[in-house]
């Protein structure tokens, strides 16, 4: 694995702040304090606001977590992001997605075994992936399980997610290691 092009900062480059919170999310995840957060705070401003519009979609999104849970995978999968993958895997158990649904989102929304509003998520998460737009066929089947503001939340959940993949992949941030 290559060095992190911007190595996560201490708490003198991350401040107090962002240090106390990625020691307690390790904890709660079960990892060392998340590289993610040590290495994005290292612009302590630009952090915050993430942080603010990031939790306002997970976990504080109005989407069921596991279908944010399920869109993120797919997300991290398409774009080749262990980190977020990895990660998402560990949080997503605790949302109801088992060890099979991880292994149908790796093969895509065409296995077998989705509901239909999963099927829905999942073709427009890769339909969006590939053309940063979604076709009217496409819109219209996710329309059929979501209402505007779902909608509207499930496209910036995607781009966030696809925005935080080039991140952490662009940086090659390290992934977190367990909790000791």
């Amino acid at each position: 694995m290559t060095a992190p092009r911007i190595a996560p900062g201490g708490p003198a480059e991350v401040g107090r702040f962002a240090w106390l919170l990625a020691r307690v999310s390790g904890r709660i995840a079960g990892t060392t304090p998340p590289n993610l957060f040590l290495t994005m705070a290292r612009h302590r401003r630009l952090f915050r606001g993430w942080l603010r519009f990031a939790a306002r979609l997970m976990p504080g999104g109005t989407l069921p977590r596991r279908e944010t849970e399920l869109v993120i995978l797919r997300v991290a999968h398409v774009r080749g992001c262990r980190y977020e993958f990895d990660h998402h895997v560990r949080l997503g158990r605790r949302a109801g997605v088992t060890a099979g649904d991880v292994r149908r989102v790796e093969a895509g929304p065409a296995e077998a075994g989705w509901s239909p509003r999963e099927r829905a998520l999942l073709t427009a998460t890769d339909v969006l992936l590939a053309r940063r737009d979604l076709d009217d066929g496409t819109w219209s089947a996710l329309r059929e399980h979501l209402d505007e503001k779902a909608a509207i939340e499930f496209l910036l959940l995607a781009g966030h997610y696809d925005m935080l993949a080039a991140f952490l992949t662009t940086l090659r941030v390290r992934p977190d290691g367990p909790r000791r």
